[in-house]
């Protein structure tokens, strides 16, 4: 495993400091939503099933004995074990919601329903709740009770269709993109919410749908189909609108570029040493240099070949022209710029050592320092069921 910077659990930010999260979550997409949330400074009561987070589960690998796609998602929660089929755990479930302030579920809604875990029944305990519903589908419509995960909804919103190679199979992206964008999604629309209470102090019903999550981050190709009835294809990333915007080999490693505008054009040109073939009318925008692309990218090919990967990202740089390389996963947990953004490290809470993937946003200079390891399982049952049976969750 890469060596990491250690980062100690500490206070952390403390913008919502004194927001009350009901997390009834489990897998990805809900645990990444109230996670968000927790990094800004809320508190989060997750409440889990006896046998846990499905995500729990997910392994191996596990680092003793924790799934590592669990606790990519889950530090700085409270674990309360509750059933929520038995009776008086529901009822120790209500006495939590009216000392909470966010309640998040990514239950379809008819389980909703049938538990009594719906928006309409926290409403009778706290008036001014946010029900963030996280599902696959939306609380309306034909198929709001279907059940779904990330691989589902990428099929449904087409970014599988257009990802992969041209003579290939559709692919699913290499990550939960569903399941990060609508977690994400989530997490913006409950702030916004809490800050409408503020103003009116009335609550709100939130409606997070993996699908129209996913769907939307396909917005710049689903628009030119809706606009000029240009539909993309598959191309292994080779069909960008910009021209031009792919990878490339070299005499080595191949890398990426994107020549995004005329200026960028012409100082890689200049940068390669061939400014002539950069300055040929046929090329002189982008359209044009759409319609003549092939020529384009093949004579780019011919000309990065010549050299190392990193020889030509030191020119690149030197000149301006945006280029990178193409990371595995272990170079990405190598990247030292990366560590000293505070954005990979190893949580260090009290004996537990547990690799993280921090927030990414800094504010006033300062990173999100987790408070808390992520929780075993039931970690903190027997202290928040005692004081939520006294209405004095501390």
């Amino acid at each position: 495993m890469e060596v990491l910077p250690v980062v100690d659990a500490g206070a952390g930010f403390t913008f919502l400091s004194g927001i009350r999260v009901l997390d009834l979550t489990t897998s990805v997409a809900g645990p990444y939503a109230s996670m968000l949330l927790s990094d800004f400074g809320a508190e989060i009561i997750k409440v889990e099933r006896p046998d846990g987070d499905d995500a729990r589960k997910w392994g191996p690998p596990f680092l003793e004995g924790e799934s590592l796609w669990f606790t990519a998602v889950n530090r700085n929660k409270k674990s309360v074990v509750l059933d929520l089929q038995d009776k008086n755990d529901r009822e120790i479930l209500l006495s939590f919601a009216r000392l909470a302030d966010v309640v998040i579920t990514n239950q379809p809604p008819s389980a909703q329903k049938k538990l009594g875990l719906d928006y309409e029944s926290f409403v009778q305990v706290r008036p001014d709740i946010i029900f963030t519903s996280i599902t696959g589908f939306g609380l309306t419509g034909e198929r709001s009770d279907l059940t779904c995960y990330d691989l589902i909804a990428e099929g449904y919103s087409g970014i599988m269709d257009v990802t992969g190679d041209a003579s290939g199979p559709p692919q699913k992206v290499g990550a939960p993109a569903a399941d990060m964008l609508a977690g994400q999604d989530a997490a913006m629309a409950t702030i916004t919410a809490l800050f409408d209470r503020m103003r009116t102090g009335r609550g709100h019903l939130i409606d997070v749908s993996l699908v129209e999550s996913m769907t939307r981050f396909l917005c710049c190709r689903v628009s030119p189909y809706l606009g000029a009835g240009e539909a993309p294809v598959r191309s292994g990333g080779t069909d960008s609108v910009i021209a031009i915007y792919q990878q490339f080999s070299t005499s080595d490693k191949p890398l990426t570029l994107g020549l995004g505008n005329d200026a960028i054009w012409r100082r890689f040109w200049q940068a390669v040493g061939d400014s002539g073939f950069g300055a040929r009318p046929e090329f002189h925008s982008n359209a044009a240099r759409r319609d003549n692309r092939q020529v384009i990218v093949e004579r780019i090919q011919d000309i990065l070949l010549t050299a190392s990967r990193d020889d030509w990202l030191a020119i690149f740089a030197d000149a301006r022209v945006p280029a990178g390389p193409i990371n595995s996963v272990e170079d990405l947990a190598a990247d030292t710029a990366l560590h000293d953004r505070g954005l990979l490290f190893t949580l260090r809470d009290g004996d537990r050592h547990v690799p993280q993937i921090g927030l990414g946003i800094r504010i006033d200079g300062e990173m999100a320092t987790p408070r808390s390891a992520p929780p075993r399982l039931g970690q903190h049952s027997a202290e928040y069921v005692a004081l939520a049976t006294t209405d004095q969750i501390a």
